[in-house]
């Protein structure tokens, strides 16, 4: 019998960076225990038959993508929904990083040609 040991949802992980918010996109995948005794992951996009034993695990491959499929758009999207945040961390970089620094982002396209 096989037994579903971890499960995750897909999702962003992100983090904060000198004037911006990088995002890191973790796919869902499912952790079980083949009938055979092996620990089994599985992602929406890997092979659907146990390597061990070739046990047919294509139920939880397909659950998977269907759970993909209809993920909401705030959790594939989450850039368009931390307007608030991105405001707030730019005063906040504003104040650490001032006029010069060389963490500052600097425009690039009003630069002169100079260099």
């Amino acid at each position: 019998m096989v037994q579903i040991v971890e499960r995750v949802q897909a999702h962003y992980e992100s983090s904060e960076v000198p004037f911006g918010k990088t995002y890191e996109w973790h796919p869902a995948y499912v952790a079980i225990e083949c009938e055979c005794g092996q620990k089994v992951i599985l992602g929406a996009t890997t092979i659907t038959t146990c390597r061990w034993c070739s046990a047919d695990l294509s139920a939880f491959v397909h659950g998977l993508q269907e759970r993909e499929a209809s993920l909401p758009n705030k959790l594939t999207h989450p850039w368009f929904y931390d307007s608030k945040e991105r405001t707030q961390q730019h005063q906040s970089d504003e104040e650490a990083y001032p006029e010069g620094s060389p963490w500052r982002y600097n425009d690039i396209t009003g630069a002169s040609n100079e260099e």
